[in-house]
């Protein structure tokens, strides 16, 4: 029988038990109420708690997201070209030219919504809303492909091109892809920005998880469009063009309704307001004291509003250091007489004399962004090849592996596989590596460079296996002898340039622009795959114009059996080994962005690195 003692001491010991229980338990509450601490915020404008909100649960839904719409263009573009040429019966060249213009253009359309979210939509309503209109630009290319463009019936394939098509008819088709244009222009560099926002970059493990977040968005956009550049590729070279662009336009359908399904649990970031106007207030006030001597001034006799954080148009961002770059703009920050103006009693700031240290520091850091952007743009003329003349090659050469035919625009799965294995190898071996030789391991700069020298790489591989394939021509206007898997090491070594170009690009431009100009940093990088598209056809333009005088088949004609698409590639070699040059001097010459309260280090070509 057991003694009131034990007793008293069995029921002090359930007291100390529930009461450890309840203090686990309020620890885990606390946990849950834990702010961010970059300012974000939950769908209705209050601080964004970190147990509710953001983390992988909402990265992994935009992750899949991702895919799916990927998966959704590429399924119009990836054979895009061929569609041209054998459904609407379009010669070679005007073909790859149409193509550079429209995913010139799908880029082009970036800049549009990177316009509105940093503006006034914000990144998730801009999502949203072009989405919405890719799914509608979707629909509408499957209906009138279905009911009027493949015209006989089973046309399209390789052996039977379609008839003519009137004018009603085209235009209801480019309007269509451009509808797909704007959709996925629009929405893809707020995706990409919208993910990183789901992380806390002010909380060190969060913030490990945002730099990994740009890799494995990357590795999803090549996922989703493995499945397309496979299996749809597969259906449009049989003819089955209708098919595809339906499952293309199912796929984008599924992406938008998961992206709604994660509204609850995302994390947001106010929009700014009108960039163009904050710039233009600083060019105004830096005008209007351009006989100001800055010698005599420093940085003390800058104006800068008080707190932590900078406020404009109802917004908060966080304030950014003064530089010494860029110095004439300092005079939009020079305090004079009459910069201020007295109203109801009240001293009011002039915004169109005197501005802020960040705000003047934005401009700069958009300033010093162009160089490194415009040398990014030739790394995408190399880029776009893959999507047209890579495929029109793959398309003169033998494409029959035993009884299986491989479609020449298949042969991008080997570029996705490339940036799948790239990306594991540099995340699990080649970083952790350099970090133990360098002070925090090769920079986003550094890696950008690195893509660049292997995209030259690519581009002589390119040169090299055409310049074969010519040896290997047996009759014109007939496929050559040599086996399609020669093109293997060109595509493998696109994919390896772009983990390192397009995945650095994406980290740095993010991470350099200013909080008010996030979703801009994004657009940049699409920016730049636009104009390469648009760069590419002006360079195939002017090379069959200087190549095909005198009767001359020209380097690029419809018949590559005839042509010299080896010089054309050795000649994008070399152009992309003079960008290095260039692009090199400009990224010892950046300097980065520095935040109030972060402390920043000198790294290698110059970069300071947070």
């Amino acid at each position: 029988m057991a003694s009131p003692r034990d007793s008293s001491m069995a029921q002090q010991g359930v007291e100390e038990s529930q009461d450890m229980k309840n203090r686990e338990t309020n620890q885990v509450e606390e946990a849950e109420e834990e702010f961010t601490l970059d300012g974000s915020v939950d769908r209705k404008g209050r601080p964004a708690i970190k147990g509710r909100t953001g983390g992988w649960i909402a990265g992994s839904l935009i992750l899949v997201n991702q895919g799916l719409a990927t998966l959704a263009f590429f399924g119009v573009g990836v054979n895009l070209v061929l569609f041209l040429t054998r459904v609407l019966g379009q010669n070679n060249a005007d073909a790859a030219n149409n193509v550079s213009k429209w995913t010139g253009t799908v880029y082009l359309f970036s800049l549009v919504g990177a316009f509105l979210s940093d503006s006034y939509w914000g990144r998730y309503m801009t999502c949203a809303v072009f989405q919405l209109i890719f799914v509608i630009g979707l629909a509408t290319l499957s209906l009138s492909t279905y009911l009027s463009l493949l015209n006989p019936s089973g046309c399209g394939d390789r052996d039977t091109p379609c008839g003519p098509h009137n004018e009603t008819q085209t235009r209801v088709f480019y309007l269509s892809i451009y509808l797909i244009a704007l959709g996925n222009g629009g929405y893809q560099p707020n995706i990409a920005t919208f993910g990183s926002d789901q992380f806390d970059e002010e909380d060190p493990k969060e913030s490990h998880s945002k730099v990994s977040f740009f890799s494995y968005f990357y590795l999803a956009l090549n996922l989703g469009s493995l499945f397309s550049n496979t299996f749809l590729s597969y259906f449009e070279d049989g003819g089955l063009w209708a098919l595809s662009f339906w499952a293309s336009c199912a796929s984008a359908a599924l992406a938008l309704a998961l992206f709604l399904c994660g509204t609850p649990r995302y994390r947001h970031f106010r929009p700014a307001g009108n960039p163009l106007s904050r710039i233009c207030q600083v060019v105004s006030a830096a005008s209007r004291k351009w006989t100001v001597e800055m010698g005599m001034y420093g940085e003390d006799d800058l104006f800068e509003v008080d707190g932590k954080d900078f406020v404009a148009d109802n917004t908060t961002t966080r304030k950014m250091l003064h530089t010494n770059g860029f110095k004439f703009l300092d005079r939009a920050a020079l305090i004079g007489p009459e910069d201020f103006t007295e109203q109801e009693q009240t001293i009011v700031r002039n915004p169109w004399r005197l501005c802020t240290i960040t705000q003047v520091e934005e401009v700069k850091c958009v300033l010093r962004l162009l160089p490194i952007w415009l040398c990014t743009i030739i790394y995408s003329v190399v880029f776009t090849q893959m999507a047209s003349l890579f495929v029109e090659q793959g398309a003169a050469m033998k494409t029959q592996l035993g009884s299986f035919r491989i479609p020449a625009a298949s042969m991008s799965a080997f570029d996705i596989l490339s940036v799948a294995v790239f990306i594991f190898l540099y995340r699990r071996i080649l970083a952790p590596f350099f970090a133990r030789l360098t002070t925090g391991g090769p920079t986003e700069l550094q890696r950008m460079g690195v893509g660049l020298v292997v995209a030259v790489m690519a581009m002589m591989s390119a040169g090299t296996v055409e310049h074969y394939r010519l040896r290997h021509v047996e009759e014109e206007g007939k496929p050559s002898s040599l086996s399609v898997l020669w093109q293997v090491p060109q595509y493998v070594l696109i994919g390896a340039s772009e983990v390192f170009m397009y995945v650095g690009q994406l980290e740095f431009f993010n991470k350099e622009a200013p909080d008010g100009l996030k979703s801009f940093g994004s657009a940049l990088c699409m920016t730049s795959i636009s104009l390469g598209n648009y760069v590419s056809s002006l360079i195939v333009t002017a090379v069959m114009a200087v190549t095909a005088r005198g009767g001359r088949p020209g380097w690029i004609p419809g018949d590559l059996n005839v042509g010299h698409l080896d010089r054309f590639y050795f000649m994008l070699a070399v152009l992309t080994m003079s960008d290095l040059v260039v692009y090199v001097a400009c990224a010892r010459w950046y300097r980065s962005i520095r935040f109030e309260g972060k402390s920043c280090r000198e790294t290698e070509f110059g970069e300071l690195k947070v």
